[in-house]
Order: structure tokens, then C-alpha cells, then sequence
């Protein structure tokens, strides 16, 4: 029995106990309250009101995206909301976002959790607003791609600790996203620009229970889907999940370890430069291999994941390739393999060679052209000259895919009929068995022109 002079001491310790989580986990902050005055309008012309406990934006025609933004600025923190769309007009919220004169005279810029209504289907998606485009597309991680229902409200739920972003909805976890190249910002809830589309003026986004944690978000952190794949921009380094799940620096950034010349023991002392952590090919003069000339990895593989980061100058050739026997070829010319082509399509006059544009960016050199394969009609989504493009290729059992950006471009088998065929109507239909070969070496193409490569690494499966 407990007597009276300790029941004082137990109500003090159970109450301590109670308000414990609240201590540790901190607590949620109402963004929205009883008006709009901690928000501000960024962008375009569309309009934001308070009505029944939910902001409600309001599209007009003839107006850039518009974004309603905190005023509060936030760096680390886990983001809920809830948000209502029975309509197509494209919407998002931005986080660690900001809007800048000197960038682009003001334009609200930084990452968008998608908001997708479109057959795409990239809800809870990550999109870098105004800068480098998709970052987290949702064909990587189809699973989500239901994850938002059309006419009601569905919850949104996102982390933003350190370098990493996740997103769910409706429970559904999307994307996992690791990059480093912005910390802190606003948030903003979008309006899409709907151009002079009359059937759309006048269409709603709604959002309401908007709220946010800013300290002991471990308490807050749901857990992570270890079928949804890890995307990570950060150069020259790897994550944990990436370390877990096999992956490897097969470039360290610095030095021309685990690689050699193709034609040659040791590595080119000339022609290929590495500065601030980026490999670059200098410019000669256009010719296939008669600069420095190609450079391989010092191992083979068969069955594998690579990554590669490459940017290309104006006009310019170059081409990541697999499965490649450098005995062949021990002349002039390029080494022979399975190459990813990186060209630029609009300068570039191989790209108007081959067969149906076979010799364009992405695509399966000379064989198989490159195309949207994620999402049909779309077309491949390249960035641009000048800037950082991503080429994935997955080689599993004879299947081969190429990816650019994350989104599929190609895919075949490369033991079947139809690859075959292919070679046999090709520039390779001298090399015997070529593309069967049970493995091979990664090679990075000498073609006269400029182009620089970094964050490369690969997984064996």
C-alpha cells in the first residue's frame, strides 16, 4: 500500500513522465493560424486566401508559377500537410527555397515536393525549381506513382534533415533524396503558371493543417521503405545507404587510381585533367581517339550498376562504354564495346547519322536510339549543354538499360535475336560475339572534344 507522503512524490514523477515526449520531440507549429500575414506572394499573379481553416490559391491566366511563402525561414525540420486537387493544373510545395533579385530578378527557386495530376503521375517527387529540373522523378520509384488521390485530401508528409529529403504521401513513402546544394529557405505553396489555358482559369489548389517541427525531429521521422531507391548528388562521396547497399567511388575525385589508358599500361599524362573534383577530357581536335585517347577501368564487370555525372561544351562527342575488350581495335579509332552515347543533339552532325537517330544522346551507339521509356510521349529529358546530366547503366543477367536523368531510355538483351540482328547491320558486325562478351571494362571516350565527368561509382549485383 502506498501511503499518503508518497503519493505526492508519484504524482510529480508520472507528470514528468508524461510531458517527457514533448520535451524530446519538441512540437508542431501551425504555419497556417487565424490569417495569411506570415505568408507572402512570390512570382506570379495568382491568388491566395484564408477560407474554412485551409489557403486556397486560385489560378490566372497569363501569369508565371506564383508562390505563397513563410516569411520564417527554415533549414532542418519535418514538413505535414494536407492538400486537395480535382483538377490538372500542376502544383508543388517548395522547401529550402528562395527567391533572390540577383538570381533570375526574383524567381522563387529550390526544391518542390511535386504535386502531379498528370498521367505522368510524379506526386511526392522532388523537382528543383528554376535550377537543375528533375532530381527525384518518380519513375525511379513507380510504386508511389498512386500514391495521390485525385478529389480529396491527401496528407503529405516530408523530411528534411541534413543532406537528405523524403517524402510520403498518404503513408506512401516516394522519394529519398541526398544533395548538399542548399540548407536552409522558405516554404511556398504553388499556383503553376497555366499560360493562356482558358479551361483552367479559375481552378483551385488547396491546402490546410499545414504544419511544422523544427527541433527533436527524431521523433517525428517515420519510417523508411527499404524498397524505395536512394538518389544522391553529392560529388565524390557516398552516403551510408549507398555504402550499404554496395556501391563503390569507381573515380576517387583525385586521382587516375583504377584507371589507365586504353592503349597503354598507365594513365594518359596529358589530356585528361583532374580539378576540384571533376574529370575532364580537354579539347583536341574532334577526332575519334587521337588526342590522349579513351580511358579504362583497370577491372572487368558483367553484371552492374554505374553512375556517372557528365557535362558536355557546345557541340560536342563523347560516349561512356561497357563490356569493352580493349585488345580490339589496337589501331586508330576508339576501343569497341557497348557505349551510352553523350553528344549534343542539336550541334553535333552524328546525331543526324546512324539509323532513326541511334547516334543521339542516351542512346545504345549505332544500335538502339534512345527514348522515354518511364513515361512514352514525354521525350528524353536532357538539361542541357553546360550542365550536369546523369547517365545510369544497369547490366543484370544479359539485360541492359540505360537511363538518362532517371528516366529509362533503353533497354534490350543483349543475347538475344534482335540485339543480333542489330550488330549484324551495324558498325560492329566485324567484331565476333561483340556486346556477349561475359564482361568487360568501363570506358570513358576520348573525342576530341571537352566534356567533364564526376560522381562516378558502381555497384556490382
Amino acid at each position: 500500500m502506498v501511503t499518503s507522503i508518497f503519493r505526492p512524490m508519484i504524482r510529480i514523477l508520472l507528470l514528468c513522465f508524461l510531458l517527457a515526449p514533448i520535451s524530446t520531440y519538441g512540437q508542431w507549429k501551425d504555419l497556417i493560424g487565424k490569417d495569411l500575414n506570415n505568408w507572402t506572394s512570390v512570382g506570379g499573379t495568382a491568388g491566395y486566401e484564408l477560407k474554412g481553416g485551409a489557403i486556397v490559391g486560385t489560378a490566372v491566366p497569363d501569369s508565371p508559377n506564383t508562390f505563397l511563402t513563410t516569411k520564417e525561414r527554415y533549414s532542418d525540420f519535418v514538413l505535414e500537410f494536407e492538400m486537395f486537387l480535382d483538377n490538372d493544373m500542376n502544383s508543388g510545395v517548395l522547401i529550402r527555397s528562395n527567391s533572390k533579385q540577383e538570381y533570375r530578378n526574383g524567381v522563387a527557386y529550390g526544391y518542390q515536393v511535386e504535386i502531379d495530376p498528370s498521367e505522368r503521375k510524379f506526386s511526392g517527387g522532388i523537382y528543383d525549381e528554376q535550377r537543375r529540373l528533375w532530381m527525384y522523378p518518380i519513375s525511379r520509384n513507380p510504386k508511389a506513382k498512386d500514391a495521390f488521390k485525385m478529389a480529396s485530401w491527401n496528407k503529405f508528409h516530408v523530411e528534411a534533415i541534413g543532406h537528405t529529403i523524403n517524402t510520403w504521401i498518404n503513408g506512401i513513402h516516394c522519394a529519398r533524396l541526398v544533395d548538399d546544394q542548399t540548407s536552409e529557405g522558405f516554404i511556398g505553396l504553388q499556383v503553376h503558371s497555366i499560360g493562356q489555358n482558358k479551361a483552367l482559369e479559375g481552378v483551385q489548389a488547396k491546402w490546410r493543417n499545414v504544419k511544422i517541427a523544427t527541433s527533436g525531429l527524431n521523433g517525428y521521422s517515420w519510417p523508411k521503405d527499404p524498397d524505395v531507391p536512394e538518389i544522391s548528388y553529392l560529388v565524390n562521396q557516398l552516403t551510408d545507404w549507398e555504402v550499404k547497399h554496395g556501391w563503390r567511388l569507381l573515380w576517387d575525385g583525385k586521382t587516375p587510381k583504377g584507371w589507365r589508358g586504353v592503349k597503354r599500361n598507365d594513365f594518359p599524362e596529358n589530356g585528361w585533367t583532374m580539378k576540384d573534383g571533376v574529370l575532364t577530357i580537354e579539347a583536341t581536335d574532334g577526332k575519334e581517339s587521337a588526342g590522349p585517347g579513351d580511358i579504362v577501368t583497370t577491372d572487368t564487370y558483367s553484371n552492374f550498376e554505374l553512375e556517372v555525372e557528365f557535362k558536355i561544351t557546345e557541340g560536342a562527342n563523347s560516349g561512356i562504354k561497357y563490356f569493352v575488350d580493349p585488345n580490339l581495335n589496337q589501331g586508330e579509332g576508339s576501343a569497341i564495346g557497348c557505349e551510352f552515347q553523350i553528344l549534343d543533339d542539336e550541334k553535333h552532325p552524328d546525331a543526324k547519322m546512324g539509323v532513326n537517330g541511334n547516334r543521339k544522346v542516351a542512346s545504345l551507339y549505332d544500335l538502339i536510339k534512345a527514348d522515354n521509356l518511364s513515361i512514352p510521349g514525354r521525350g528524353k529529358q536532357f538539361k542541357g549543354v553546360g550542365i550536369w546530366n546523369n547517365a545510369r547503366i544497369v547490366s543484370r543477367n544479359g539485360k541492359v538499360e540505360h537511363w538518362l536523368n532517371n528516366e529509362k531510355a533503353v533497354e534490350y538483351d543483349r543475347h538475344s535475336q534482335m540485339f543480333k540482328a542489330l550488330v549484324a547491320y551495324s558498325k560492329y558486325a566485324k567484331w565476333e560475339n561483340f556486346g556477349q562478351w561475359p564482361a568487360g571494362h568501363i570506358l570513358l571516350q576520348d573525342h576530341g572534344n571537352e566534356v567533364s565527368f564526376r560522381n562516378i561509382k558502381i555497384r556490382e549485383l
